[in-house]
């Protein structure tokens, strides 16, 4: 099956699981990390002078245990195209990321137990910080697509909810959708097609008590190291996959993971959407990743997913970002209405405030 073919999207009854599968599921989101099968009414491939794309707002959302700078190469060759690239980095993530000094030591037994801030963080934080950057990319003219990988879904989701109107295009890179029938990420890893994906071979210290999932990603442990490559980017080289390490945090928010993130038909299902699947993504697992498809296509028929199938890519995606750049680059947006600048004291410029860690300028 070559990359880039149509993908069919078989739709599977969820059971119930333990508190203990769950967190097992949790564990294997800590990834981060075609031919159209539809689209609805009112959506265009926009164009500038020359029948060129237009210029374009991306706005990139991460996944777990993750931040903006994943996005770093796949940014770049966007904005090398004329576009402007908002990589987002969710709070406490990225330039402000947490970091135990226990983890910095390596004292395992002092990691197992050292607080973190992260577990104060829910979705309602992440969507806050995506909306804000949506809301202000909206402002500069031009179509805004966003864009999420991995636990960035669950953001995309909330977002297009809230602010449908300012969206030109969605798109989830091997990425979580919550559906009705698995309304938070934490329900989709629990799903039997969730548990199909690998996990980690150990956690750090007790998600309950801690509040958050915290990885190690700087084991020296031969067998928790091939563990991690194989569920996040077993096709990249080894060079690769040590930078895609560096680039990762230890906490991840237990609250954010088991919040609702369903879309509605009339407000997210209103946004023209695609889909990237990863083949051999082990952290995503392909069979949810269809699952999820076929779900939201059943509730917006007329408004169904684009799919993208990348056969060989695991749950990074390719080695090589020119493929993903050449695909967002050229996604059919739908025409939105203008906006136009308002003063700083309107709502459009400024979101609601009182994220944790996203406080007002």
């Amino acid at each position: 099956m070559a990359d880039n073919e149509n993908v069919n999207s078989p739709s599977t009854d969820s059971g119930s699981l333990s508190r203990r599968l769950a967190l097992r599921g949790l564990a294997a989101a800590a990834g981060g990390g075609a031919l159209a099968t539809g689209l609805g009414a009112g959506t265009a491939r926009a164009t500038g002078g020359g029948g060129r794309p237009a210029v374009r707002t991306y706005v990139l959302v991460h996944g777990t245990h993750s931040a903006g700078a994943f996005w770093g190469a796949i940014g770049r060759e966007l904005a090398l195209r004329g576009h402007r690239v908002v990589a987002v980095d969710q709070p406490l993530h990225g330039t402000e990321k947490f970091i135990p000094k226990a983890y910095q030591t390596q004292d395992l037994r002092a990691l197992a137990t050292e607080p973190s801030p992260v577990a104060a963080l829910t979705l309602d934080d992440y969507e806050r910080r995506v909306t804000r950057a949506v809301r202000r990319a909206a402002l500069l003219g031009g179509p805004v697509v966003l864009v999420g990988h991995s636990m960035g879904g669950v953001s995309v989701s909330r977002v297009a909810d809230a602010v449908p109107e300012l969206l030109a295009h969605i798109c989830y890179m091997a990425a979580f959708c919550p559906s009705r029938s698995m309304p938070s990420l934490s329900d989709c890893a629990s799903s039997p097609e969730g548990q199909q994906a690998l996990t980690p071979l150990r956690q750090v210290g007790d998600p309950g008590t801690l509040g958050v999932l915290r990885l190690n990603w700087r084991t020296g442990d031969r067998r928790e190291l091939d563990r991690f490559k194989e569920m996040i980017c077993a096709n990249y080289s080894d060079a690769a996959f040590l930078r895609v390490l560096d680039g990762m945090q230890t906490d991840e928010s237990m609250a954010a993971y088991g919040d609702r993130a369903v879309g509605r038909a009339g407000t997210w299902g209103r946004v023209p959407r695609s889909y990237l699947r990863f083949g051999k993504d082990r952290t995503v697992a392909t069979a949810l990743q269809d699952r999820m498809i076929a779900e939201a296509d059943e509730l917006t028929p007329h408004n169904r997913f684009r799919v993208y199938d990348f056969p060989s890519s695991g749950h990074l995606g390719p080695e090589d970002p020119s493929r993903v750049t050449d695909l967002l680059h050229g996604l059919p947006v739908r025409r939105l209405a203008p906006l136009h600048w308002q003063p700083r004291n309107t709502p459009v410029d400024l979101p609601e405030h009182g994220g944790r860690g996203d406080p007002p300028e």
